[in-house]
């Protein structure tokens, strides 16, 4: 493997040959630089918050299984044969380890298998052979699983006839080989409970063995017999166990062996010699079944603790500190069970047993503080010799005691996460055993299934934290030691090698020189055969010249044997035989007459023992990988095959909500909780545990399949939530962020709390690159990206549906809600790569290809059928408020809007109760926060479409009903209506013009249709000059921006004596960055640099031109005043008609004089019913026809105000209130001065009386009628 150092020569080299070669670059240059590029790493910063992530997993097996034996011709023959017998005892074991599997994976087959409904059926025959063919295979499984248990027996109870002869009682029996006799006890009860479990094996043999009769597969004498033995095998409760004990009662003293058994794995019990979960539930199970074994009628174990052969106070102990260990699988048996069925039974000899108090067992916290003190210690610990690792390097070798202090590490390591394991796995199995109910548990229902009440139902909140918690730490412990695998098996080699040697070379010199000079000729062959076997020596034969071996002392300069340092462990079977001919010298049975313990000092004696001890774990520790593995392997809990066998085909599988992984990954997502956010992964490696036991344990590819296809549908959901609770989350924040803060205060100030959201750790999910989940390698982070970008889209088209389901006012609400969706997309852009926000909106707008989009339609859809026909104008508010006095439209119809999660609108409940109290005060009027809401949710685009939309329906107001009203309302009018003189008085006037006036006064459809129809174009006006103004202050805002970008800065202030040129220059140097052109100009493309500067141009012209819409609309307006119509007849004066009422003006002023006359008290206004509008329409006209100045100067409601300023009179006229009219009038002239103002202001020079002096007509001067007829004749004509 190349260092990264020579990685960055080598590619800096091919680097180097390309730069020389500057004029062309050869193929093969390319193609090595292409190839270096591979060498190179790219780590990622992703935080490991995920367990062991392995696709592929080896391992190396060094155990031999004895094969080697023959090797070491030099040890005891003894031991020798108890190695050969103990490798045929493992085969065994692996044997029956083999047929537990085949049953607790059995599926029951009969079921799926049609029976034959009566003996008259055709196709029974047919049925029968498939019937045979189908399960024949499966049967002879069941018939080697007998013939097996019958083998195991009695190879069983031959060993211990063997070992129970009374000469043999006397010798020594090796730790190694009770402990493998306990592991066949434990064997046949696993066996004996799992086929008294299997219902399913006895139905399909009994299908098969019926068809097989019909059919007459068993013909012969023997099959028969053999089908009727695996029948009532089969069908017997309890037959291995039965038949064990009856065999074992046939041998004299067997109880003192099985009592040796159990005492054995009291020990280890008791100094935690073992390490895996799966051996220490091992001794408690031999602890129970070998006591059953050894109670019957001529043994009482009541009597054998009184003997003390057994101590039955520390198995009391010890069984009710572990009420319940898992059996195999999903099933768990309690071990004091085995207890009660024995046949001298009394529970008084089982205090503690026999009490009723909980288990410490069953109370995960009461563990919880001591597991967190242990794992922070530990963990500070293995982060010291990892950093020591990762940022040192050591051109020297360890020392002897750092890698004991390391392997010593390795073993605490292995012997927590084993701890913790266990810890977990028993609570399982205790909660398995006692499942809750709907008395104990209220949210249980009354019909939840038996394992729903064991695992769905069966945990507290605290609980299930705690489990999360635990697994996490085991898991995340294994990821660290895993990384370390190397590290820890190099030390662990070194120190066994090391210790090892010490041992037999230097430690062992004293005891065997003691021996050859005490002539102890058993002793000296024991350590000569432990020497001879395991010593590596440093010339490859022991130093013949030692004085030990003759039974000498040392010379006084001492004698130096030099012990070689090697990376290498002994074998699996040389350790046995060190081990094993070690604990004959200190055991308290070794074959003599004295025990030969008694010939070695007490100093020599302690040093033996200690190395036995601490040689124990060696094989777990040169299985390093392995060990780790079993340590933390979790997969029971997912395992549910005997609760399937008790649904009796009710159920292929339970669903995911009864899945414990589930149940724990669930409880994180929906409880939110902070602190357990980052350990949401851990439990999904439950998973990952069952499909590695499956696969390599069990060897069932259907339990893989169906574990692959809960993760499969776990996973989506998995992603599903979290992605909906990462969108939520950062939804919430930004509707809080933008909430109005004086709001927030205020109702601070009423007692109600709009809290933020609390801080959670989504980030460190979100940065989850390669999930390892069933060998795949899954990129979290571009999931939750996929479903996020939906949920944007979701929440933007929720946005728009709500503006769709509401009126005009609601385009303030969709503006924040649109800016609530950016500033959450911008909040999790930091995180995730998201889709473009514009380009969302666009896509939930519908305006990717559309020139507009359904925010567009939908206020011209408003303003059409709602705002035009129903609002009224005020210019003292600058508002549009819908009437409620009466309506001139259809009702509108709008969708309702969607229905959906609080998080899709605002965030969250009470944003969006906070956010509706607000918006709900834009609800009642349209003004200026709705128009600049308006203008940046629609753009330049949908200002356009809207405004071109509203020129076709003032288009077809203009020649259409108010054209047919004007044409009526004509030919109603006076042929003429004069000025009347000064001298008739206000009231004479105004009778006069309620006289003239009377059809127009009278007309029934002038206060409904006419009206209304003038209002809807007033108001299509005002839209457009008060978007117009909406969209200038927008623009002025963009120009202020905009100006750091184009070299636009204030001039500086500058102190007396200072340089303003200078100043100016020097922040122009500073902002020179910024400069866009410029810059663009510089590094971008000429296409670049030309798009660049028509921006620019664009930004600093647009405002500067002077553009305006208005007056384009406006202009627009006055092509539709074509027909002759609004001007009227020429006059006849060939100037203007004063008195003749054929131009729209005096139509207009006959409008006037209604909207001015007073109205009663219940009655309405036309300010009400129709607002300003009204008068927007009838000016524009006007000013647009150039008949301003004649209205302002022939108006009758005018001139009734002049008179009766002069007169100052106040008569009712014809019921008319004639000073509350002429205050009408006067309010009414003020409002027309100012629309013909606002109007000209656009217009400009459209109005024909003000147009440049070259333009007026000249006009002869008028002459008296008298003089009419004459004719002018010049002087020098006159005769």
């Amino acid at each position: 493997m190349k260092s990264r150092y020579q990685e960055g020569i080598s590619f800096s080299h091919h680097m180097n040959r390309v730069n020389m070669a500057t004029e062309r670059v050869t193929i093969t240059d390319a193609l090595s630089n292409v190839d270096v590029l591979d060498d190179l790493p790219l780590p990622d910063q992703q935080p490991v918050i995920e367990a062991q992530a392995c696709s592929v997993v080896y391992t190396a097996n060094f155990d031999t299984n004895f094969e080697d034996r023959m090797a070491y011709v030099t040890g005891v023959a003894k031991y020798m044969e108890e190695a050969a017998t103990h490798a045929e005892l493992n085969k065994l074991l692996e044997e029956g380890e083999q047929h537990a599997v085949m049953l607790y994976t059995w599926r029951c087959c009969s079921r799926a298998i049609p029976q034959p409904k009566s003996n008259e059926q055709p196709n029974r025959v047919e049925i029968y052979e498939k019937t045979v063919r189908v399960l024949s295979d499966e049967v002879k499984k069941l018939t080697k699983f007998m013939n097996f248990q019958r083998k195991a027996i009695d190879v069983f109870c031959t060993q211990v006839k063997r070992l129970c002869h009374q000469e043999k009682r006397k010798d020594f029996v090796s730790e190694a080989y009770l402990l493998t006799l306990g592991k066949f006890i434990n064997m046949f009860a696993v066996l004996d409970e799992l086929k008294n479990m299997k219902s399913s094996v006895k139905n399909d043999y009994s299908t098969y063995r019926r068809a097989a009769q019909f059919l007459k597969v068993m013909s012969d004498t023997q099959s028969l017999q053999e089908s009727q033995n695996l029948s009532m095998f089969l069908a017997t409760q309890n037959k291995i166990r039965d038949t064990l004990k009856e065999k074992l009662t046939a041998i004299a003293s067997y109880e003192d062996l099985l009592c040796d058994v159990v005492n054995i794995s009291v020990h280890m019990f008791e100094n935690h010699m073992y390490l895996t979960p799966k051996e220490k539930q091992m001794l408690v199970k031999v602890m129970g079944f070998g006591l059953f074994l050894i109670d019957s009628e001529i043994c009482n174990i009541n009597k054998l603790d009184q003997k003390k052969k057994i101590k039955i106070d520390k198995i009391d102990k010890i069984f009710k500190n572990l009420e319940v260990v898992p059996l195999f699988g999903d099933m768990q048996i309690a071990p004091f069970n085995y207890i009660k069925r024995s046949k001298n039974f009394d529970n008084k000899m089982w205090p503690l047993c026999s009490a009723t108090s909980t288990s410490p067992q069953a109370d995960l916290m009461c563990h919880l503080p001591r597991i967190r003190d242990e794992h922070i210690k530990y963990i500070s610990e293995l982060a010291r010799y990892s950093n020591e690792v990762i940022t040192t390097y050591k051109e020297t070798a360890r020392t002897d005691a750092e890698n004991k202090d390391i392997s010593e590490l390795a073993l605490r390591g292995l012997q927590l996460l084993s701890e913790w394991t266990s810890v977990v796995t028993e609570l399982y199995s205790w909660k398995l055993l006692h499942p809750t109910d709907h008395h104990s548990n209220n949210h249980c229902p009354v019909d939840a299934e038996e394992y729903e009440r064991a695992t769905r139902y069966n945990y507290t909140d605290e609980e299930k934290f705690a489990l999360i918690e635990v697994i996490a730490m085991i898991k995340g412990l294994q990821v660290l030691m895993a990384r370390m695998e190397t590290v820890f098996l190099d030390s662990i080699r070194r120190n066994i090698y090391q210790e090892l040697q010490d041992f037999v070379q230097l430690t062992l010199r004293d005891p065997l020189r003691k021996a050859i000079k005490n002539k102890k000729e058993l002793l000296r062959t024991i350590l000569v055969s432990v020497r001879e076997t395991s010593a590596d020596w440093m010339k490859g034969v022991e130093p013949p010249e030692d004085p030990a071996l003759k039974g000498k002392k040392d010379p006084d300069n001492g004698f130096e044997i030099k012990v070689q340092r090697r990376n290498v462990g002994p074998s699996s079977t040389q350790l046995y035989m060190v081990r094993t001919m070690l604990e004959s010298l200190i055991s308290d049975k070794s074959g003599g007459k004295k025990t030969l313990r008694k010939e070695l000092d007490g100093q020599h004696l302690y040093q033996i023992d200690d190395f036995h001890k601490t040689s124990f774990f060696w094989t777990y520790l040169i299985n390093f990988s392995e060990t780790l593995q079993f340590c933390c392997d979790l997969s029971q809990l997912w395992y549910r095959e005997f609760y399937l066998e008790m649904t009796m085909g009710r159920r292929i599988q339970f669903p995911i909500e009864m899945s414990m992984p589930w149940i724990l990954t669930d409880h994180i997502l929906r409880t939110k909780d902070a602190s357990m956010m980052e350990c949401v992964l851990y439990p999904l490696d439950l998973y990952n545990d069952s499909a590695y036991y499956a696969l390599t344990q069990f060897r069932k590819q259907f339990l893989y399949d169906e574990i692959e296809a809960e993760v499969n549908l776990c996973f989506d959901q998995f992603v599903f939530k979290l992605s909906e609770q990462v969108f939520a989350y950062y939804k919430h924040l930004a509707g809080s962020i933008l909430l109005d803060k004086r709001f927030r205060s205020e109702c601070g100030h009423h007692n109600m709390r709009i809290h933020y959201p609390p801080a959670n750790r989504y980030e460190t999910l979100l940065k989850q690159r390669h999930v390892q989940l069933l060998g795949r390698s899954i990129d979290l982070n571009k999931l939750i990206c996929q479903r996020i970008n939906a949920s944007m889209h979701k929440s933007l088209e929720v946005a728009i549906a709500r503006f769709e389901g509401a009126d005009i006012t609601s385009v303030v609400e969709l503006e924040g809600l649109i800016e609530v969706n950016k500033l959450t997309h911008k909040l999790l852009c930091q995180l995730l790569v998201l889709d473009d926000f514009d380009a969302q909106l666009r896509e939930a707008n519908h305006n990717v290809l559309a020139p507009y989009g359904r925010t567009t339609l939908h206020v011209f859809w408003e303003l059409n059928y709602d705002f035009l026909p129903n609002y009224c104008y005020n210019a003292a508010t600058g508002r549009f408020v819908k009437s409620t006095v009466t309506t001139f439209a259809q009702p509108v119809q709008r969708d309702k809007p969607p229905n959906v999660a609080p998080y899709m609108v605002w965030g969250s409940k009470a944003l969006n109760i906070a956010y509706t109290t607000i918006y709900s005060q834009y609800s009642e009027f349209l003004g200026p926060p709705h128009l600049r809401s308006m203008v940046r949710v629609l753009g330049y685009q949908g200002i356009a479409v809207v405004m071109q939309e509203l020129l076709e329906i003032i288009h077809s107001l203009i020649q259409g009903n108010i054209h047919q009203f004007t044409k009526t309302l004509i030919h109603a009018m006076p042929k003429q209506c004069k000025l009347p003189r000064y001298d008739y008085g206000s009231p004479g006037v105004l009778g006069y013009y309620h006289a003239q006036l009377n059809d127009i006064v009278q007309y029934p459809d002038a206060r409904a249709d006419l009206f209304h129809h003038f209002r809807e174009l007033g108001n299509a006006l005002l839209f457009c000059l008060l978007i117009e103004q909406s969209l200038t202050l927008e623009e002025v805002c963009d120009l202020l921006q905009a100006a750091p970008f184009q070299n636009i800065l204030p001039r500086p202030y500058c102190k007396e004596g200072e340089k303003p040129e200078t100043k100016q220059k020097r922040l122009e140097a500073k902002y020179a960055p910024l400069q866009i052109v410029a810059n663009i100009e510089r590094l971008g493309t000429a296409k670049q640099a030309m798009i660049a500067r028509e921006g620019d141009l664009l930004t600093r012209e647009r405002l500067c031109c002077g553009l305006s819409i208005f007056e384009v609309i406006l202009t627009r307006i006055q092509a539709f005043l074509e027909d002759p119509i609004w001007q009227g007849s020429p006059p006849a004066n060939g100037v203007m008609n004063v008195d003749e009422c054929t131009e729209f003006h005096r139509l207009w002023s006959a409008l006037q004089f209604v909207m001015c006359i007073p109205v009663g008290t219940n009655n309405f206004t036309v300010e009400q019913l129709f607002g300003e509008g009204l008068n927007w329409a009838g000016c524009c006209m006007i000013v647009l026809l150039g008949q301003q100045r004649r209205f302002e100067a022939l108006d009758f409601c005018y001139h009734i105000l002049r008179v009766q300023k002069v007169d100052g009179k106040d008569e009712p006229i014809k019921g008319i209130q004639l000073k509350r009219m002429c205050d009408r009038i006067r309010r009414f002239q003020v409002l027309n001065s100012q629309i013909f103002s606002v109007l000209n202001k656009y217009l400009k020079t459209s109005d024909p009386d003000n147009m440049p002096v070259e333009h007026v007509r000249c006009f002869q001067p008028p002459i008296h009628q008298s003089l009419a007829n004459q004719t002018y004749q010049r002087p020098d004509h006159l005769r």
